[in-house]
């Protein structure tokens, strides 16, 4: 097991220009080097031909993997650099020609219209994905995207990314009840087949950086029903920007201690070590 303290010195969730991050990748090496860090994981958004905004082109791709390869030998010796992936179930391009990829739920298709909604940005997407083709019902959105998790789960991504970010923009329940039963056997139901394959769950910051939320990606409940199940999890910043590199991470962790956790995971080159809270 790693020294206590590890888990603060690694950023494995990260997200530059090239995708909808504010920093360039540049900016962000740097910031991680003299931040200390040993460890910094890119995670661009994958190329998703549905996606018209926040994911690499393909030409941004091919830039992207060139100048992480640079950074990792300028690097070298001072600061581990991982070209990651962030890869989304739409996606078309192959996680496993990265070091490591994310997996993750960002949109829902439509079973009437053939739509894709991106769940966890406008207001005004997630209200017409309810409307037009659920028929009213927010948890059934709920349901389906919980459902796209599990088929992001049985491609055994590196981590399991933001698992309920369904919840991003319903503060205060505003598009479903997030402790109605149904909401909590879809969400269960995927947490089962991610630790039937043996996942780990990302306890990831970036929902109370930016805003959005008071709580973390994935919610209490959710990790206190992951302990149960044996899960391991790590902690992610999902930054945009450069000073979010490790935002939230000693409250992270202090939430996972009082939840029973006595570890997480910290991603290095080397793969996944335990780290000790």
């Amino acid at each position: 097991m790693t020294m206590a303290g590890e888990y603060k010195l690694s950023s494995v969730h990260v997200h530059s220009k090239l995708c909808d991050g504010k920093n360039t990748l540049d900016e962000l090496a740097v910031t991680a080097w003299k931040a200390g860090l040993k460890t910094l994981g890119f995670t661009g958004h994958s190329h998703t031909p549905c996606d018209i905004e926040y994911c690499m082109t393909k030409s941004r791709t091919a830039l992207y993997r060139a100048q992480v390869a640079k950074l990792k030998e300028r690097y070298a010796g001072k600061l581990d650099i991982l070209c990651g992936l962030e890869w989304d179930l739409y996606s078309d391009d192959d996680p496993a020609a990265y070091d490591y990829f994310i997996g993750s739920v960002h949109y829902v298709q439509g079973p009437k219209t053939g739509r894709y909604y991106e769940i966890d940005f406008r207001e005004a997407d997630l209200a017409a994905c309810i409307r037009d083709d659920f028929d009213g019902d927010g948890l059934a959105v709920a349901e389906a995207y919980f459902r796209n998790v599990a088929q992001v789960v049985a491609r055994k991504p590196t981590i399991l990314g933001h698992f309920d970010l369904i919840k991003k923009i319903n503060r205060g329940n505003k598009f479903f009840d997030e402790g109605a039963p149904r909401y909590e056997a879809a969400a269960n139901a995927a947490l089962d087949a991610a630790a039937a394959a043996r996942c780990v769950l990302e306890v990831n910051t970036s929902g109370v950086f930016r805003g959005y939320r008071d709580d973390f990606f994935p919610g209490e409940a959710l990790l206190r029903r992951w302990k149960e199940l044996g899960g391991e999890v790590v902690i992610t910043a999902d930054a945009h920007v450069a000073q979010a590199l490790t935002y939230g991470y000693d409250e992270a962790a202090a939430q996972l201690k009082a939840l029973g956790y006595d570890h997480v995971q910290v991603l290095g080159k080397d793969g996944f070590a335990p780290c000790e809270l």
